[in-house]
């Protein structure tokens, strides 16, 4: 990991492609007494989109809320950008949803345990009992087992939504959250929650996925995070890998292995969103990786 600068912020920002916006952060940013520190930019020709990511250093003495204020007002509103400027290193906070596989939620526990990732987790909610998890690392944080049925799903859902608004959650993570979440569940969690599908591409859906693969003699299994959105598993993806595999690997060997590549995808795909280095385009997304 990277070594976080302790005035650094990040501005990401994407607007529609035109001339002298590159300019147009840049002087604003020098007449603010800033010093860039990281910059990086996509013009998306297909779209007519602009995407930039710019970390800079920021004197201590001066109000961020003010330099939100003028770069509103001289730059993003003139140029219709979408925007924001965030303290690198800020730690957000995070809900993760699991089910009864427990590796994601263990992984992304113990990264954020030894710092490697910048965030505090507001909760863990899990359709099953706590019994369920052999996670140590959770037990000092708030735990909420809600079930969830065909019957119960709209109320579950809406307690949900309540200890996300009550913790003051930025970011929703479905660790292995064996559940689809509603339409309107996921159109209330858009741009802010990921999910970690256990596919290189969409394919092999449902359940038992490591034994269709099996069944169909595939030479390399992956995973894919990607945002939610109300199309199953078919969200803006933000990270993916793959594994080869043999003909001599069993549907186990293969459960395995895929539980390896899950944990890695995810947290790198976390990684990326508490670090801001991850727009939306549409059903696409710009990384804007190190």
């Amino acid at each position: 990991m990277e070594k976080i600068l302790t005035n650094a912020h990040i501005l990401t920002l994407s607007c529609k492609d035109q001339k002298g916006l590159v300019a147009a952060v840049a002087g604003f940013l020098f007449r603010q007494d800033a010093n860039i520190l990281e910059a990086q930019q996509f013009d998306d020709t297909e779209t007519g989109k602009f995407f930039m990511r710019v970390v800079f250093d920021w004197p201590v003495e001066k109000s961020i809320i003010q330099l939100r204020a003028d770069f509103t007002a001289s730059v993003a509103d003139p140029l219709g950008m979408s925007w924001r400027i965030n303290p690198r290193g800020h730690r957000s906070r995070v809900l993760l949803l699991v089910s009864k596989f427990d590796h994601c939620l263990a992984d992304l526990l113990y990264r954020q345990r030894i710092g490697e990732l910048p965030m505090d987790i507001s909760g863990i909610i899990c359709n099953h009992p706590k019994e369920a998890l052999n996670v140590p690392m959770m037990r000092d944080i708030p735990f909420h087992y809600l079930p969830v049925t065909r019957e119960t799903k709209a109320e579950q859902e809406a307690r949900v939504r309540e200890i996300i608004e009550e913790t003051g959650t930025e970011l929703v993570v479905l660790a292995r959250y064996m559940q689809i979440l509603s339409a309107e569940m996921a159109a209330f969690l858009t741009g802010r929650c990921i999910n970690i599908h256990h596919s290189f591409l969409p394919g092999f859906k449902g359940a038992r996925p490591y034994h269709q693969a099996h069944a169909r003699g595939v030479k390399m299994i992956g995973a894919s995070a990607h945002y939610v959105t109300g199309d199953l598993d078919e969200g803006p993806i933000i990270v993916q890998d793959v594994e080869p595999i043999t003909h001599a690997d069993t549907p186990e060997m293969l459960v395995q292995k895929g539980r390896d590549i899950e944990r890695r995808v995810l947290a790198r795909a976390v990684h990326y969103h508490l670090d801001d280095r991850v727009l939306i385009n549409g059903a696409k997304t710009v990384v804007f990786t190190t």
